[in-house]
């Protein structure tokens, strides 16, 4: 499977971002049966026994009740690459052979070789062009851009600036990320130069998403003012709502100093993404909780309607 081959098996360009502690295989076949990209991230599943379980899942599930040109994606990490965990999802991918792998952090190479040897493609996060030059120089066939607003793991690049730079160097696929969400937006990003829109926080706002029903609750009623970036809560460059630090008893304006590079200084008792919640700047158009074929019927009545004006 090509770029352009992926674009004819979707009913929109848009590639659902694989969330931590949001992405289970729930939302992952509802997107796929809509006509969407799904996708988990593996540290989702909490042993690699559950990963194999939910992967034979999705598998079986697309096969018998989705349409089998819906492609479906997984996300590892790989600068951890020392871990016996690790090497367990690795041979996973090899198993299931996951039509996209989206790798974050780190350096893709080794795992593009070996999705390219079944004929997948691998989508590299990337938030500056160094980032770019590097995933360009690893072979991999897609860069997710990490602009500002993106919820989750962010960049500071406005879009406006990012997608033509990157477009310049790079004839892959290029993946925009960054407050998209509606079809209006999704049809944005293909007109600055992006291929696919890639959406996380519209899609945690879904009756299939893990998210619990607090931190959906919380997706309504926060706006884009509510949105703090700070890598004081996960050790790394995030979005979080302020709503949802608040509600642990800290103060959004006042958060602890990092004990460390890329090690916070929260109480033992909080974690980042359990206890305090991620929301890129698109949250503040969020105002209901749809299943996902609600959604994505939605999104693409907006795409259409943008693409006709």
């Amino acid at each position: 499977m090509n770029v352009a081959e992926l674009q004819q098996r979707l009913v929109l360009p848009v590639v659902v971002a694989p969330m931590f502690l949001v992405s289970g295989p729930d939302l992952l076949i509802a997107c796929c049966k809509a006509g969407v990209v799904g996708s988990l991230t593996a540290v989702n599943a909490r042993s690699i026994e559950i990963l194999a379980a939910w992967l034979e899942r999705i598998v079986r599930e697309l096969r018998e009740t989705a349409s089998p040109s819906t492609p479906w994606a997984l996300n590892i990490i790989v600068d951890k690459e020392e871990t016996p965990r690790f090497a367990d999802e690795l041979a996973l991918i090899d198993r299931f052979r996951p039509p996209i792998v989206i790798t974050s952090f780190g350096q893709p190479g080794s795992v593009a070789k070996r999705v390219h040897a079944y004929g997948g493609l691998v989508f590299h996060d990337v938030a500056t062009m160094r980032h770019v030059e590097k995933s360009i120089e690893a072979g991999v066939d897609g860069l997710i851009l990490l602009t500002a607003g993106a919820g989750g793991h962010t960049g500071t690049a406005n879009p406006f600036a990012f997608v033509p730079q990157v477009r310049k160097v790079f004839d892959g696929a290029i993946l925009l990320a960054g407050g998209i969400s509606d079809g209006r937006a999704v049809r944005a990003a293909e007109v600055l130069g992006a291929d696919f829109a890639y959406m996380g926080t519209r899609f945690s706002a879904t009756r299939e998403s893990m998210a619990p029903d607090a931190y959906k609750s919380l997706l309504l009623s926060e706006t884009m003012a509510d949105v703090l970036t700070t890598d004081r809560i996960s050790g790394v460059l995030a979005t979080f709502m302020k709503g949802s630090i608040s509600r642990v008893g800290l103060d959004p304006a006042s958060l602890p100093e990092l004990a460390a590079p890329r090690k916070p200084a929260l109480p033992e008792t909080l974690k980042a993404w359990r206890d305090i919640w991620s929301a890129g700047h698109g949250v503040g158009l969020i105002d209901d909780i749809p299943d996902v074929a609600t959604l994505v019927a939605r999104l693409t009545s907006e795409y259409e309607q943008a693409r006709r004006t």
